[in-house]
C-alpha cells in the first residue's frame, strides 16, 4: 500500500500552479490592453480602465505601475500617458486633459479674475484655457478670439444669452484640437486684444514659452503680437519642459500663473524675467473644497 502523503502532495502542488498560471496571463493581457490604448489614444484614464476592464481601481493603478516601471507610459494624475520625445510630442486633448487637472483648474479660476465683462480677449489652444473657459460664463459682452475648438464650443454652447461673441479662427486641425496654418495667423493678425492668455506645452529660462508645433508655435506669436497684455497659464510640470518651438521669451509675458508646485529655485528664476508671478494653492481643504485663489506670499497681487 502507498504512503498516503505521497499521492496528497503532487495534487497540492498541481493547484497552486494553475493558480499562478490563471493570474499571471489576465496580468499581462489585461497590461497589453492597456498599453495599446496608451499608444492609441496617448493617455488613459483610471476610472475609464476600471469600467471598461471590470476590474478594481487598485488593479488598475497596479498595472500602470508596472508598466511605468517597465519604462512603457508615465504615470500622470488620474491615468497615464505615452512616453515619446518631449520636444517634438503634442499629446492628443483627451490626453492633456487627465494630467495635473486640480492645477490647471486652480490656474483657470485665478486666470478669469482677470477678465472684465465688455472686454476683448483671446484664449489659445489648451486644456487650461479650455478650463478658463468655464469660468467665463457669466461675463457678459464678452468677445473671445480663440483657435480652441474645445474652447469655442464652451463659449458658444453657454454663451448667447450673455450677448458673448466668439471668433473662431479657422485653420488645420492639430491632435491638440488647435486650429494652426497660414488661415489661422492672417485672422489673428487683423485684430486686437486687450488681454491674451496663453497656454504652453513647456517653459524654461533659456528657452521661453514653447510648444511642440511650430505652427501652433507661429499662431501663438501672432496672438501675441496681437495683445496688450499677455497672460500666461502654466503648471509646475511644465517647467523645464521644452518644446520643439519657441512661442515667446518669458520676459514677454506680463503675468504668469502658476501652482504651488513649482520649486523655488524656479520661482526666483521667472520672477527676475516676468513682471507678476501668480502662484495658486492647490491643497485641498476639510470637506474636498480646493484652495484656489492663494497667492503665496511675495508672488504677486491676486487683484485682477
Amino acid at each position: 500500500m502507498s504512503d498516503p502523503s505521497e499521492s496528497v502532495q503532487p495534487v497540492t502542488d498541481q493547484r497552486a500552479l494553475s493558480a499562478s498560471d490563471v493570474s499571471q496571463p489576465l496580468a499581462a493581457q489585461r497590461q497589453t490592453a492597456i498599453l495599446k490604448r496608451v499608444q492609441a489614444l496617448g493617455g488613459v484614464r483610471v476610472r475609464e480602465l476600471v469600467r471598461e476592464l471590470g476590474v478594481s481601481d487598485m488593479t488598475v493603478r497596479r498595472d500602470l505601475e508596472a508598466l511605468a516601471k517597465r519604462g512603457l507610459v508615465e504615470k500622470v494624475h488620474g491615468g497615464a500617458t505615452a512616453i515619446r520625445s518631449l520636444s517634438t510630442h503634442e499629446p492628443g486633448f483627451e490626453a492633456k486633459s487627465t494630467q495635473s487637472e486640480h492645477e490647471k483648474d486652480a490656474i483657470a479660476r485665478r486666470a478669469a479674475a482677470f477678465v472684465s465683462p465688455g472686454s476683448a480677449i483671446a484664449l489659445s489652444a489648451g486644456t487650461t484655457t479650455w478650463r478658463m473657459a468655464q469660468h467665463l460664463l457669466e461675463i457678459p459682452d464678452l468677445t473671445v478670439v480663440t483657435n480652441s475648438i474645445p474652447v469655442a464650443d464652451i463659449l458658444y454652447r453657454s454663451g448667447t444669452a450673455l450677448r458673448q461673441t466668439v471668433i473662431l479662427t479657422g485653420g488645420v486641425r492639430t491632435p491638440s484640437d488647435a486650429l494652426v496654418g497660414p488661415f489661422a495667423v492672417a485672422a489673428i493678425r487683423s485684430q486686437n486684444f486687450d488681454q491674451l492668455f496663453l497656454g504652453v506645452h513647456g517653459m524654461s529660462a533659456d528657452r521661453g514659452f514653447t510648444t511642440p508645433n511650430f505652427m501652433e508655435a507661429e499662431v501663438n506669436r501672432a496672438l501675441v503680437d496681437a495683445a496688450r497684455s499677455v497672460i500666461v497659464l502654466a503648471d509646475h510640470t511644465k517647467w523645464e519642459t521644452i518644446g520643439l518651438s519657441t512661442v515667446c521669451s518669458l520676459e514677454e509675458a506680463d503675468v504668469l500663473i502658476t501652482d504651488d508646485g513649482l520649486e523655488p529655485g524656479a520661482r526666483a528664476l521667472i520672477r527676475a524675467e516676468v513682471s507678476e508671478l501668480i502662484v495658486v494653492a492647490t491643497s485641498v481643504e476639510p470637506g474636498g473644497a480646493t484652495n484656489s485663489l492663494t497667492s503665496a506670499s511675495g508672488e504677486g497681487s491676486n487683484a485682477g
